[in-house]
This record gives C-alpha cells, structure tokens and sequence, in this order.
C-alpha cells in the first residue's frame, strides 16, 4: 500500500474521537446509536483496529457529518450541494444543508391551490423558524390565524398545533430552520 494511503488509514482514529468528544458523547452512547461495540470504537479510535465501510457508515450517520469527513477526504473543489427534493402533504421541500440532527434547513415550496386548502393541524417534536420569501403565506398556530407576507418570520414551538398554507392559493415560497426540541434559532442584531 502507498504510504498516501497509511496515511488517511491512521488519520481517521483521531478524527473519529475528535468528533466525538466535539459531540460530548461517550463511547457507550456511541455504540447505542450506532450498534458498533464500545471496544470497536475503541480500538478505531486509537487506530488499533483499521476502519471499513461496514463500521464507518453508522458512525457518519451518528454524528451526522459526510462519510468524506470521517476519512479526510480532499474537496472537491466544486462547492455547490446536489439534494433531493422531498414531497410532503402537496409541498416540496428541499434541504439546504447536509448534516442529518441538529438544526436543518430547507425552502419550503406551496404550490398554488384553488381553493385554499382547509388548515390541517399538526404537532411534532421540535422548534422552528421560518422567513416568508415570496406569497402571502397564512400561519394557524394554536388560537392564532396569522397572514405573513414577504419579509415577514415567524417562530414557534412545533409541539403547539400548527398549520401552513397559502393564504390567497397563490403559491408561496419560505425558508425554514428546524430543529429537535429545545434547540432555536438565534439571531443577533448589532447596535448601530
């Protein structure tokens, strides 16, 4: 084997205890999210046992990074992010970041309807925050009816029920922070 080679091979012990400490997990939350053994992921971690795909792909999904991070790959040079779009209750989203947990984004798409579908409440674990970019866009949140116009965001406890749609069946165009319950999104405005 090339020595370029040994060398991505003894990297990636330091680089997977590196990402999980940066993570504050142990070695035994990591083998029940992954199913790996705490002594696999020991003997990985201090590069006494080489890596393969079968152990390196729970690991990537765990600490929701790209199996190129866990092996150092180099980068492509091409910094454009190729995603597929998912299709859900007549909308499409699509993602805008990569990394699986913690905060995701995503535009949000609501087609044009005639007429204005009736609001559909729904609850879900989680937090979110959303930017209207385009169309009117109408926000039932618990007793609230909200009409949010371009420019306009909103920010809300996914645990209340809520429902969004097109306030005009005119289609409308949002994007949208998520994330797991308890996390948020913070903005931060300088004083001029």
């Amino acid at each position: 084997m090339s020595d370029d080679f040994e060398d991505v091979l003894h990297a990636v012990g330091p680089r997977l205890r590196a990402l999980r400490r940066n993570r504050g997990m142990t070695l035994a939350e990591v083998a029940a999210a992954t199913g790996v053994s705490e002594s696999t992921l020991s003997r990985l971690e201090s590069g006494q046992r080489r890596a393969s795909l079968e152990l390196l792909l729970p690991l990537a999904r765990a600490y929701g990074v790209p199996l190129d991070d866990l092996v150092g790959a180099p980068p492509t040079g091409d910094p454009r992010i190729h995603l597929t779009p998912i299709h859900r209750h007549g909308m499409t989203f699509v993602p805008l970041s990569r990394r699986s947990g913690g905060m995701q984004a995503y535009k949000m798409i609501i087609p044009s309807v005639d007429p204005p579908p009736l609001p559909d409440h729904r609850t879900h674990e989680g937090h979110e925050w959303l930017y209207v970019l385009h169309g009117h866009l109408r926000l039932v949140l618990g007793e609230h009816d909200l009409v949010l116009p371009p420019g306009e965001a909103a920010e809300f406890d996914t645990t209340i029920p809520h429902w969004l749609g097109s306030a005009d069946g005119k289609a409308v165009e949002l994007l949208i922070l998520f994330g797991r319950q308890g996390e948020r999104a913070h903005l931060r405005a300088r004083a001029r």
